[in-house]
């Protein structure tokens, strides 16, 4: 109900820039620039957590694309999910490439715990994740969403946690659906966020993969789907791109 009355909201209430708050317009161009200016990078946390794939981001957490990701998750501003699926779809495509590895693409969005998600009346990674499947699927590239990533236990909030212990509060929290692995295998996975700040949370989901990958298919996952597992975000902390140059 709360998500049917954002969208309602959007459409009657005057619309400003979900960036710095420009009249007339979900996204300026000015705002647009900062999130798909420039070409996604690889990018890494420091510290780096063990497991985490490898990781592209769009644009670096901060000013404008902060604002604009901010007012997508918190604010209800749903009306950015495409220019943020855009952004997505191109930190997908910079880790996969096309056909840089057989099989189907798949957008595995890692979940937000329950209470979030009802507190903000979406579930924003997913939602994003839908979005640049479908602009993937619009340049030619065959992509889907799935969403076999769930919460076996609570956690805590991650607000305020430190790396060490945003690490302890996500050891063990997620895992693939029951049988979900077997629809794993044989596909290039990519891993896919809004945000990465510590890494914590793409290097538990990669982990659950992994396993429930393992367990259901095999040996034939850590020979093949393995090397193609990667991540990708909308937008990391700027220290995770300023190390990248390094």
């Amino acid at each position: 109900m709360r998500g049917w009355w954002r969208e309602f909201t959007g459409l009657v209430l005057p619309v400003a820039c979900g960036g710095c708050g420009r009249p007339r317009t979900e996204v300026c161009a000015g705002c647009r620039a900062a999130l798909l200016g420039a070409a996604p990078r690889r990018v890494r946390p420091a510290p780096e957590p063990a497991g985490l794939p490898e990781v592209r981001a769009a644009a670096p957490y901060e000013n404008a694309v902060r604002a604009l990701l901010l007012a997508h998750k918190e604010r209800g501003a749903l009306g950015l999910v495409g220019v943020l699926g855009s952004a997505l779809a191109g930190a997908v495509q910079a880790g996969a490439g096309p056909g840089r590895e057989a099989g189907p693409l798949l957008l595995v969005p890692v979940p937000s715990a329950r209470r979030s998600t009802a507190a903000r009346g979406h579930d924003p990674a997913r939602r994003v994740a839908l979005a640049a499947a479908a602009e993937l699927r619009r340049t030619g590239m065959p992509a889907g969403v799935l969403a076999v990533l769930r919460q076996r236990r609570v956690v805590a909030d991650q607000s305020g946690l430190a790396a060490g212990q945003r690490r302890a509060n996500l050891a063990g929290a997620l895992e693939v659906v029951c049988g979900a692995g077997r629809l794993l295998a044989g596909a290039r996975v990519v891993l896919v966020d809004d945000l990465m700040t510590t890494g914590a949370s793409l290097a538990e989901a990669a982990r659950a993969v992994r396993a429930g990958a393992l367990a259901d298919a095999g040996a034939g996952w850590k020979n093949t789907g393995e090397q193609t597992l990667r991540a990708a975000v909308v937008s990391a902390s700027p220290s995770a791109f300023e190390i990248n140059r390094n």
